[in-house]
C-alpha cells in the first residue's frame, strides 16, 4: 500500500508535513518498520504515516510473520514448545494456539536473532516496531515501539482470570521490550499507566500519542442528519467479547417502549431472528461509511478493549457513543459529554442509556458534534504522525 492509496482511503496529510526539527539531519537514510504482519489495517497505515513524516528516508518493512514462515526449523521448534507450554490450556480452550505461538521465550529470541541478521546498524537511522510481542531493538540504533496493549493490563478487566495469562518467562521478556526502547508510544492512558506501573518504565519514556480512524468517514452527516430515526449501529467481529448478546437483550427492552427502534449489526454474523434487527456480517472498509451515515447511535458494550478504533470511526461520523467503562474507552467517551458509559454486562443500564438518546435526538446531535471535534483534535493520523516525528527527533537529537 503506497501513500496514494492512503490519501484516498484515510485522507489526512501530505500537504501538512511537520516543520518540527528543521535542524535534525540523519545521514542514515533508512528506517526499519517492523510489524507482526500487514493486517490489521493499522499496520499498513502506520507505515504510510512514517513515510509521510520522514519523506527523505526509505522506510523498509519487516513482516515478522513472513520472516518466521521462511524459517521452517524455527517454526516447527516453536510449535512444539507452544504445545509444551500451553498445550493443556489450548485443549481446554482457555488459550488459542495462534496467539500462544507468539508468546514463547524461544520465538521471542528467534525473532530478535533473525532481525539482527537483516538490519545493519550502520544503514538505519532508527527502528520502529508496532505492537509489543517481540523486542526488535538493535544495539547502536534508536528504537521506538508503538502499542495499544500490555499483557498485564489484562488483569484490569473483571473478566480476566490471572490463570489465563501467558508464561511468566514470556512476561519477563515483554518487560525487556519496553526497557530496551528509546521511547514507547501508546494509544491510551490505561496502557501508558500499565507500561509505567506494571513494567517499571520511566514515565518520560512512555508517550501518549493516541491513534486515528482506519477508514474514510464522511466529515458531514447527510443521512439521518437530525437523528430522528432511532437507528442503533454495532460494528465488531468478535460478537461475544464485544458484548453483542448484551446489546440484543437491551434492544429487546428498548423495543418495549420504542417499537420503531432499529439495530444493525456489521462485522459479526450471529444467528439472530429479531424484528427490526439487520445482521449484515463482514463488509469492506470502504462500505462502512454508509452504515455510520444511517445510524443515530453507536453502541458497542465490549468486555475487553485494548483500544477500539471502531469508536473513533463512529465519532468521526458524528455519532453519540454508548459503551462500557473498560480499557481505553473512557479516554475518548466522556460520560454525559459525547456519550454514555455503563458497566460491562449491565443490560438494564445499557437499555436506559439507549433510550436516553433515542428519546432526545437533540442530545445525539450535541454528543455527536463533540465526539467529531475530539477526533479532529486528537484522534487523527495526522496528529499522531506529528507526535511521532516530534518525539523521535527530540530523542535522537538529545542522544547525539
Amino acid at each position: 500500500m503506497d501513500i496514494v492509496w492512503f490519501e484516498k482511503h484515510v485522507p489526512y496529510l501530505s500537504k501538512h508535513r511537520s516543520k518540527i526539527g528543521e535542524k535534525f539531519i540523519m545521514e542514515k537514510k533508512k528506517i526499519a518498520f517492523i510489524r507482526p504482519k500487514n493486517w490489521p489495517l493499522t499496520n499498513q497505515i502506520v507505515y504510510d504515516v512514517l513515510c509521510d513524516q520522514f519523506p527523505n528516508h526509505d522506510v523498509v518493512i519487516f513482516d515478522v510473520n513472513s520472516i518466521i514462515l521462511k524459517n521452517p526449523g524455527a517454526l516447527l521448534t516453536n510449535l512444539f514448545l507452544t504445545i509444551f507450554l500451553y498445550g493443556l490450556d489450548i485443549l481446554k480452550r482457555k488459550k488459542r494456539l495462534r496467539l500462544s505461538f507468539w508468546r514463547t521465550p524461544y520465538i521471542f529470541h528467534q525473532i530478535k536473532r533473525l532481525l539482527q541478521k537483516r538490519i545493519t546498524p550502520q544503514e538505519y537511522a532508527f527502528t520502529f516496531q508496532i505492537q509489543s510481542l517481540f523486542d526488535c531493538s538493535i544495539s547502536g540504533v534508536p528504537h521506538f515501539v508503538y502499542t495499544d496493549h500490555t499483557h498485564l493490563e489484562n488483569l484490569k478487566y473483571s473478566s480476566t482470570n490471572p490463570a489465563k495469562l501467558y508464561a511468566p518467562e514470556w512476561i519477563a521478556l515483554e518487560k525487556q521490550i519496553y526497557h530496551n526502547a528509546s521511547l514507547v508510544f501508546v494509544r491510551s492512558l490505561n496502557v501508558q499507566r500499565s507500561v509505567i506501573e506494571d513494567y517499571q518504565c520511566p514515565p518520560k519514556n512512555v508517550i501518549l500519542v493516541y491513534a486515528g480512524s482506519n477508514v474514510n468517514i464522511s466529515p458531514i452527516k447527510t443521512v439521518n442528519a437530525d437523528y430522528s430515526t432511532p437507528h442503533i449501529l454495532f460494528v465488531g467481529i468478535e460478537w461475544k467479547r464485544k458484548g453483542g448478546p448484551d446489546l440484543i437483550e437491551a434492544f429487546k427492552l428498548v423495543r418495549e417502549t420504542c417499537p420503531q427502534a432499529r439495530l444493525t449489526i456489521v462485522g459479526a454474523k450471529p444467528d439472530i431472528q429479531l424484528p427490526n434487527c439487520d445482521v449484515i456480517g463482514p463488509v469492506k472498509s470502504a462500505d462502512l461509511d454508509r452504515y455510520y451515515q444511517k445510524a443515530s447511535i453507536f453502541c458497542l458494550p465490549t468486555y475487553v478493549e485494548p483500544f477500539g478504533i471502531v469508536f473513533i470511526e463512529a465519532m468521526s461520523a458524528h455519532l453519540p457513543i454508548i459503551a462500557t467503562r473498560v480499557g481505553a474507552i473512557p479516554d475518548f467517551v466522556e460520560d454525559g459529554d459525547n456519550g454514555w458509559l455503563v458497566e460491562p454486562g449491565d443490560v438494564p443500564g445499557l437499555a436506559n442509556a439507549l433510550l436516553k438518546l433515542i428519546n432526545n435526538p437533540q442530545d445525539c446531535a450535541v454528543f455527536g458534534e463533540r465526539g467529531f471535534q475530539q477526533t479532529q483534535q486528537r484522534y487523527s493520523w495526522l496528529a499522531v504522525g506529528k507526535r511521532f516525528r516530534e518525539h523521535i527527533i527530540q530523542k535522537i537529537n538529545s542522544n547525539s
